[in-house]
């Protein structure tokens, strides 16, 4: 099978929400020995329609999930050839994402990391229930240039100013930008805790994400 068909069932595979295909797919890509890049993109430009569509309105918050399940599947095989193969990548900028210790909700984030990937960031999804320490570690893995924090939850709000604090004790706070979002959080709060940046929305974040990386 040809670079280009390869290329495109893997874009497919992320715009219809096959998670195994899009897994099947990159491994196609790898035996093929395709440019990892070429299917990075390839992955990129699914999202990015189904996220374009979402921003108009045309797909719903299912169809944004479902696509980034999809390319989450995908993501690992192809970042691996990317690491094998020693080649870089241009990107607007590096972001670490994981919603907070004691919160379990993903959605929000989910959402976030696509729309983030969709835009040209490098994004590494933590996941959720992150304690502070996993946050560091991290960071000091992936030398991010922000790193987005998420919380649902009124309980669990204290524990982004702990990462926060966590960050100013080893030293690293001065070196990445700090954005927090969801569903308890107000710009007030954000700004005691001395975040870098604020915003409720998903669509929101990405506009945040570049003003940040800018600065």
């Amino acid at each position: 099978m040809d670079v280009e068909k390869i290329l495109e069932n893997l874009k497919r595979a992320v715009i219809e929400y096959d998670a195994e295909g899009a897994a099947s797919w990159a491994e196609k890509a790898v035996e093929a020995k395709i440019d990892p890049i070429k299917a990075l993109d390839a992955l990129t430009e699914g999202i990015r329609q189904v996220g374009d569509g979402f921003g108009k309105g045309e797909l719903w918050l299912p169809d944004l999930v479902g696509a980034a399940e999809a390319m989450m599947h995908a993501m690992p095989i192809v970042e691996e050839e990317i690491s094998r193969r020693g080649v870089k990548r241009k990107t607007l900028g590096t972001v670490v994402l994981g919603t907070v210790y004691g919160d379990i909700h993903s959605i929000g984030k989910t959402m976030v990391a696509t729309l983030l990937t969709a835009a040209g960031f490098a994004v590494h999804d933590l996941g959720v229930n992150i304690i502070a320490e996993e946050f560091v570690e991290a960071i000091k893995k992936y030398k991010p240039d922000i790193l987005a924090m998420s919380a649902l939850m009124t309980m669990t709000m204290p524990e982004q100013r702990k990462v926060i604090k966590t960050l100013e004790k080893e030293g690293l706070r001065n070196k990445i930008k700090v954005m927090v979002g969801g569903g308890a959080l107000t710009a007030e709060f954000a700004q005691s805790i001395r975040a870098d940046g604020y915003e409720p929305t998903a669509i929101g974040a990405v506009e945040l994400a570049k003003r940040l990386v800018q600065r």
